[in-house]
């Protein structure tokens, strides 16, 4: 690769990690800032934790919009218009008057965030195949485990200049930023012939969800999420409350884990092409149901704190390993309709995430037995669907147009087909009829022998 296009390639990633990060940074980067936020707007401790709600279901919903549109109009329209809409949300949130308008706000940001991360997971599919997918997933998913990290303390920088409205200005202006970039930097990636495509949204998910493969690569990615989901809502009361760790440990704890979850993520970009994307997937699987058991065995025992925490360490490292693989795999067959399935894969994760990680929290900071028992299941579920609804059926060969497969797979070598001379094959012969009959002699023959 010239100098010049690896420029290109790496102007590119940083693009895509940027849009996807604009998720996170959007969820958690005003945290810091809540119990002002509450006091300005006169608003009560659980409407100030619905703008933290309303984002996030604009997240989910936002990608069901955005993947069909990019799959209909092309990647760069939708894409654009989505940063156009979460720059003027992002602006309009820093002087909403009260906390109704903040919410509103809030979900419309969040709508308008879903339209970088689900257009940036087609943009892979459309542009790489193979390992190089399930690479460039792994890069991305370095973003998705360091950004939630980074966010509040992000937030907390901005808080020690400004009041809450100026972290919803920062973002504006990055809104605004990663628009100008977008706009210069990011070409349109789906082909002209491909989306030409103008299905009923209903048909596109149908046959997507359909597609048992499909499914059980978007069950296993977001059933290892929602358990990741799990242990961050549920974390700081088991860790703090009924372990005692100030909130100096707990952040370290945290960062730790996070650093786990990176480190997987690059080891799966390093492996994955002579590994396969499946194999680390299940890899990952694996190591996270080891540490989801860890963790609910050390609560029942009441095993040491370290205990605890290496069965964290494990489970949240092993999604470094689940997220790229199983992504890379979902979307592998899916060219035609990328943005579709990737905004299924997308919208999985967060809805997963919200309907089972607050049950974590069933045991208040007195019980850690619910968040034990959530985060052992959940994984466990995950490899079941991965061997159930994935298993290639007998005769069907591994899925992938290249050699390697879109996603990691080898091809099965194929057998050779004996040619014999004066056959159809070999003469032009229509019928072949004398070939086959002196070929069926030779290995009647050959069976009376003895021969193999």
């Amino acid at each position: 690769m010239s100098n010049d296009a690896a420029g290109r390639q790496t102007r590119f990633t940083v693009l895509l990690a940027a849009l996807v990060a604009l998720g996170p940074l959007s969820v958690d980067g005003y945290l810091l800032g809540l119990p002002d936020l509450a006091g300005d707007l006169r608003a009560g401790a659980a409407a100030t934790q619905l703008t933290l709600t309303a984002c996030l279901a604009g997240l989910a919903i936002g990608q069901l919009i955005a993947g069909p549109l990019s799959d209909t109009y092309g990647r760069r329209r939708p894409l654009l218009a989505g940063l156009a809409l979460y720059t003027i949300a992002s602006a309009l949130c820093a002087v909403a008057p009260d906390i109704r308008t903040l919410v509103g706000l809030r979900l419309v940001q969040g709508i308008g965030g879903a339209f970088g991360i689900v257009i940036a997971n087609a943009m892979v599919r459309d542009r790489t195949s193979g390992t190089r997918t399930a690479r460039l997933f792994s890069a991305l998913t370095l973003i998705t485990g360091l950004a939630p990290v980074f966010a509040p303390v992000l937030g907390g920088q901005l808080l020690r200049v400004t009041a809450w409205p100026g972290i919803f200005v920062s973002l504006a202006v990055l809104g605004a930023v990663m628009l100008a970039a977008s706009a210069a930097g990011l070409p349109e990636t789906r082909s002209a012939s491909a989306s030409a495509s103008r299905r009923p949204l209903p048909a596109v998910f149908g046959q997507l969800l359909g597609d048992r493969v499909f499914t059980g690569y978007v069950l296993a990615n977001g059933l290892v999420f929602a358990a990741m989901f799990a242990y961050i809502s549920g974390s700081p009361f088991v860790l703090q409350e009924i372990h005692g760790l100030s909130p100096q440990q707990y952040s370290a704890v945290f960062a730790l884990n996070a650093a786990g979850l990176v480190a997987a993520a690059q080891a799966s970009g390093r492996l994955v092409a002579r590994a396969g994307a499946r194999l680390l997937l299940l890899a990952g699987l694996l190591g996270a149901t080891a540490g989801g058991t860890t963790v609910l065995g050390a609560v029942l025992t009441r095993a040491p704190l370290s205990v605890l925490l290496i069965g964290l360490f494990v489970l949240v490292s092993s999604v470094g390993l689940v997220m790229p693989n199983a992504a890379a795999q979902a979307l592998a067959d899916h060219g035609g309709h990328a943005g579709s399935a990737a905004a299924l894969l997308g919208f999985s994760q967060f809805v997963f995430g919200a309907a089972l990680a607050p049950l974590a929290g069933a045991g208040g900071a007195t019980d850690a037995l619910p968040m034990g028992i959530i985060v052992a299941v959940l994984p466990a579920l995950a490899l079941l669907a991965l061997g159930a609804l994935t298993r290639p059926k007998p005769g069907e060969h591994t899925r992938g147009p290249t050699p390697q497969g879109p996603a990691g797979h080898r091809r099965p070598r194929r057998t050779a087909t004996p040619v014999v001379r004066g056959s159809a094959s070999a003469t032009g012969d229509s019928t072949g009829a004398g070939a086959r009959a002196r070929w069926d002699r030779r290995r009647g023959s050959a069976g009376r022998l003895g021969r193999p």
